[in-house]
């Protein structure tokens, strides 16, 4: 094992880095543009210098062995920290150029890839990847030092960490177009004790804002469908399946469209806040510093031109969570 920590090369980690990624040499080799049997090779030379295995063979896939998740896990902090240090050394006196990498839940891939487009429209010479997790996904990633930063509802208090206030994430109860409550003005949340709602998987920011309502009102759904993602909930709303509770932000298009419409019932929207996130020993470099500010400054403003003429307003609805 000394021996391999003596003559593992930056290459051959970024090499088992790509194929634990995709679980693939070919994809591997694709993305880091090598040949198949060159990804190949050098795997076998460091399963060899380790002399364990790293990957096994299941069927017509490989996984990662015990030994092979390990080393995994420290190869992408390692390739982590070798990105900040290149980051830094690159952007020690400007904020106009280099790299930032951003993970993001699913309900934020609405507004952020805008927000990237923006800010590179301003700074074209700034290269911003992001990718789109679940939220414990997002948490690895950051403790792995994978991501730069992390955009999500719920503030991660489980990891030693740093957030702050995005904009409002306003949450609406939302029905198919010829639903018999489209055209009232106010209505209790009981008076949908009969109807079906379309809920996310336990866990998920959306599935905790919809079983908070149901608490705060002490109101229990004659049923529910779980679904795996927004999307899915969207087609079943606008098919008349039944309603949900959805974050606004997912909606702009069926709105616009008129493929849904927005309920209004007493005590919504419901506000949740969108945050971003980094740990908190992270060394930002300047780029990535401008670009958290520019989100922190600029996204509140431009979500809520956005959505203005879409949101229901009702003076009575109290935020469960504030900025």
């Amino acid at each position: 094992m000394l021996n391999l920590l003596r003559n593992l090369t930056l290459r051959q980690l970024q090499i088992f880095s790509a194929a634990s990624q995709y679980e693939s040499f070919a994809r591997a080799a694709e993305t880091l543009h090598l040949t198949q049997p060159a990804v190949s090779m050098q795997i076998k030379q460091l399963e060899e210098a380790i002399g364990v295995p790293l990957f096994e063979r299941i069927g017509r896939r490989i996984a990662l062995t015990e030994a092979g998740a390990t080393l995994s896990h420290h190869a992408k902090r390692i390739l982590g920290d070798i990105k900040d240090a290149e980051d830094a050394m690159r952007c020690l006196s400007s904020a106009d150029g280099g790299n930032i990498s951003i993970g993001i839940v699913s309900t934020a891939r609405y507004f952020i890839p805008r927000q990237i487009a923006r800010y590179v429209e301003r700074q074209p010479k700034v290269d911003i990847s992001f990718s789109i997790g679940k939220r414990d996904v997002l948490l690895r990633q950051l403790q792995d030092n994978e991501i730069d930063l992390a955009v999500m509802g719920r503030p991660p208090v489980e990891l030693d960490a740093h957030s702050e206030p995005l904009a409002y994430n306003p949450h609406v109860v939302v029905a198919s177009t010829n639903h018999p409550f489209i055209d009232a003005a106010c209505f209790d949340l009981h008076e949908m004790r009969s109807e079906t709602f379309l809920m996310r998987e336990p866990g998920s920011d959306t599935e905790g804002v919809a079983s908070e309502m149901f608490r705060h009102h002490l109101f229990t759904p004659a049923r529910t469908l779980t679904c795996d993602s927004n999307e899915t909930i969207k087609q079943a709303v606008a098919a008349g399946i039944g309603v949900s509770v959805l974050p606004l932000h997912t909606l702009r298009l069926e709105l616009l469209t008129g493929e849904v419409s927005v309920l209004h019932v007493n005590g919504t929207p419901i506000n949740r806040v969108w945050h971003v996130v980094h740990m908190k020993a992270k060394r930002m470099s300047p780029t990535c510093v401008a670009f958290r500010r520019f989100l922190i400054e600029k996204s509140g403003a431009w979500l809520e031109g956005q959505f203005a003429d879409l949101t229901p307003h009702d003076p009575a609805a109290r935020p469960f969570v504030q900025i």
